[in-house]
Formats: structure tokens, sequence, C-alpha cells
């Protein structure tokens, strides 16, 4: 199975992290060729169903797992099988947030591996720069 991992830091502190990415309305804001997001599911499977951008009739229902204490937001994709296990740990130089994402991706859209490199690696300095935006006014990502 493929995998890669990619992070970042910011100086948003991990709540303010915390609010965007365990929201998943709010992943048009900064999760790149995210369309739209149906809260709870399409017909009852998974926890939100997202919609590719420029593909408004490709429901794909996602499962959403968090442990706050941890630190972790896993997301998986219930049509692709794709894993994102997102995590956040606070700075020990100082305020702010290293944000990690591991990735997952089965054999079969082993194909998608450089594309989700490059959505994922977009994807993760603008998380940053969002949760950084409400609490300092919204200075670039670091990474």
């Amino acid at each position: 199975m493929p995998t890669f991992d990619d992070s970042t830091t910011t100086e948003a502190p991990p709540e303010e992290v915390w609010k965007v990415l365990y929201d998943p309305t709010r992943f048009p804001e900064w999760w790149a060729e995210v369309g739209s997001i149906e809260p709870h599911g399409k017909d009852g499977k998974g926890d939100f169903t997202l919609y590719p951008e420029g593909y408004p009739d490709f429901p794909m229902p996602q499962e959403l797992r968090a442990d706050r204490d941890g630190g972790r937001v896993t997301i998986s994709c219930l049509v692709s099988d794709l894993v994102f296990e997102w995590r956040l740990e606070p700075l020990e130089a100082g305020p702010g947030t290293r944000i990690a994402v591991h990735v997952e991706i089965p054999e079969a859209e082993a194909h998608r591996l450089d594309g989700q490199r490059d959505v994922v690696s977009t994807s993760l300095r603008s998380l940053a720069a969002l949760a950084a935006a409400p609490a300092t006014g919204g200075p670039p990502a670091r990474g």
C-alpha cells in the first residue's frame, strides 16, 4: 500500500487548527479540490459526503474519527479507501502547532499517488494559514 507523509508548522495554537480541521463543512476553505460538503453523509453512508471540485454529481461518503486528546483526526474515503490521518502537536519552541498528515492509498488507487501528494501539500499549507488567520491576522504558514 503506497503511503506518504507531509507536515508544516503554523503560528496558530492547536485549538485554532482543531476548529478548522475537525469541521468538514470548512474543508472547501482549505482542502484543494474539495468542491462542497454535505454533513451527515448522503443516504446515511458515512459521517459526511464530499463532492470533488468540478464533479457535483459524484458523491464520495467519508468517515471522520477524532481523538482530541491525542490531536488526531482521521478521514477515510468510503469510495476509494484513501485514509488521511492528521496529527496536531504544540511546538516546543514557542507558540504554534506542527500539523502532520499521513496518507494511505490502496494499490487500486496507486496511480493517484503523485496527484495526492500535490493536493495534500497544498491543503496542508492552506489549513495552516487559515487556522492562523483569526489568531494572528493571517501570517503565512512556515514549513
